[in-house]
């Protein structure tokens, strides 16, 4: 059953790797790397749930991306896996995957919405993972 967690409808493949490439929000230069970049990456009523549980606003995270330039996750060695993809309504994606941040793993969510040609985020929630072995585990209530 653990694969339902990584599958993508095949029809969703392009959109994700379009979206995948984009992952981590805010640590890919190539997409975004001035605060102009950001407020355009961000819907107006953006929000994110951050590892440690406490909720940003899209003006706080503007504030510290215009105080603190974001690391490059490509120069930082990061690497993500396990990407997937579903489609939650019109032109609107629920992107997931991990992040390995070397001394740091994390489950992360984003939702996107396409706008024309562009993209927008309209949520984010990093999750940490207590240990690698429960990386791979799955905790799955059945009725």
């Amino acid at each position: 059953m653990a694969d339902a967690f990584l599958t993508t409808d095949p029809d969703l493949l392009p959109v994700l790797h379009d979206l995948e490439r984009q992952e981590p929000i805010f640590h890919r230069p190539e997409f975004a790397a001035t605060c102009a970049d950001f407020d355009q990456l961000m819907a107006p009523d953006y929000w994110e749930i951050g590892a440690s549980g406490r909720r940003y606003s899209r003006s706080f995270v503007l504030q510290t991306l215009a105080k603190q330039a974001p690391l490059d996750a490509g120069a930082a060695n990061w690497q993500t896996t396990d990407f997937a993809c579903r489609q939650l309504g019109p032109d609107t994606y629920l992107v997931t995957y991990t992040l390995d941040q070397a001394s740091r793993l994390t489950r992360r969510s984003t939702i996107w919405r396409r706008n024309g040609s562009n993209w927008q985020i309209l949520f984010h929630q990093g999750t940490m993972i207590e240990s690698p072995a429960s990386a791979t585990s799955e905790a799955v209530r059945r009725p």
